[in-house]
C-alpha cells in the first residue's frame, strides 16, 4: 500500500530537518543527507516506506565512539516491552545516543523504568502531531 502524497511530504520535512539537527550537533551527515530533493526521497524509500527504513545511525565528527540513533517506532503508545528491543540493539551496538520519533509519548511506567535501567543512555523523543504519522 503506498502513502498519501501528504504522508510521504511529512516524512520527508522530518528526515530533512532530523539530519539537518545532526549535522549542526556535530554528528557525519553527508551533502546528500542534508541536500535531498523530495524526488530524491521518494526514489531512495519509496512510495511505500515504512518507519524501519527510516531509522538513522551516526557518528559524532571527532568521536567515533559517540554514536546515534534515530528510530521511528510504529507503535501508537511506547512502553516497556516496546522499549526493550530498542534498548537491546543499543546495548548490543554500544549506543549510548537515541531520539524516538513517536506519535504519542512514552507511558510513565516506561519512562520510569529508563531512568533506572541504565544511567549511560541517554534518550531524546521528538512527537510528531499528525493523524497519519
Amino acid at each position: 500500500m503506498s502513502l498519501s502524497e501528504e504522508e510521504i511530504r511529512r516524512f520527508f520535512r522530518i528526515h530533512k530537518t532530523l539530519h539537518q539537527m545532526l549535522n549542526d550537533r556535530g554528528y557525519i551527515v553527508t551533502e546528500s543527507e542534508t541536500g535531498m530533493t523530495h524526488e530524491q526521497f521518494v526514489d531512495k524509500y519509496g512510495e511505500d516506506m515504512k518507519r524501519e527504513d527510516l531509522v538513522t545511525l551516526k557518528i559524532k565528527r571527532n568521536d567515533d565512539s559517540d554514536k546515534l540513533i534515530v528510530f521511528f517506532p510504529g507503535e501508537t503508545k511506547i512502553g516497556i516491552k516496546q522499549l526493550r528491543p530498542y534498548i537491546a540493539r543499543m546495548e548490543s551496538e554500544k549506543i549510548f545516543r537515541a531520539i524516538f520519533v513517536i506519535k504519542q509519548d512514552f507511558t510513565p511506567f516506561a519512562l520510569e523504568s529508563l531512568k533506572t535501567t541504565s544511567s549511560k543512555i541517554h534518550l531524546e523523543i521528538f512527537k510528531v502531531r499528525s493523524s497519519f504519522f
